[in-house]
């Protein structure tokens, strides 16, 4: 969903940039490409960024907890079992969401990508994460989400939930783009007493 975001953002006429992990999607045209292997590297890639954006789309499914050490060799067969100690990734979103709440920041856009209970537990992350906007998806679905061109979403915001049915990426990444563009001018629309 990221690059078809990308894609359909730099279509409605905005400057992007796509931090992408390991993938092999073309670069969408027009948008700067930054590529990533790791949690860590992406959020040293976006958090410096995001000051400077009206909005950021946090859609990489970024694994939460990563090896505690790399091996720089192949680890041979000595025992019967092997311990694997595992850490938290950083929590992107959650820190980006921290760092709006202290200045005046671009609008938030994340992502869940969910197995079960996937409108509940959107609607969790979007209020415990102080997000402006949650597209929550089905990720356990085999004509949805990952390694497919189609997707279904819900977005879920503060004070409603819209359900876009399967169709194309591109044309899910359309709405999305539009719905943002929709937040966007009411977050920058004057409140009237």
């Amino acid at each position: 969903m990221g690059y078809a975001l990308a894609g359909a953002a730099r279509t409605r006429g905005a400057n992007v940039v796509l931090v992408s992990g390991p993938s092999e999607l073309p670069s969408p045209p027009g948008i700067e490409l930054i590529r990533v292997t790791t949690a860590a590297e992406m959020r040293d890639a976006v958090v410096p960024r995001a000051a400077q954006a009206d909005v950021v789309i946090m859609a990489a499914a970024v694994a939460d907890y990563a090896p505690s050490a790399a091996h720089q060799q192949k680890i041979h067969k000595d025992a019967d079992t092997l311990t694997l100690t595992l850490v938290r990734t950083p929590d992107i979103l959650a820190e980006l969401s921290k760092q709006r709440a202290r200045a005046e920041w671009p609008l938030l856009v994340g992502f869940a990508a969910e197995t079960i209970d996937v409108v509940a537990s959107a609607r969790r992350k979007q209020r415990e994460k102080g997000v402006d906007l949650v597209v929550a998806n089905d990720v356990s679905r085999t004509d949805a989400g990952f390694e497919v061109d189609t997707n279904e979403v819900t977005l879920v915001s503060s004070d409603s939930e819209e359900m876009l049915p399967l169709q194309s990426k591109s044309a899910i990444a359309l709405q999305v783009v539009q719905r943002i563009e929709t937040l966007l001018t009411q977050s920058r629309s004057p409140v009237r007493t």
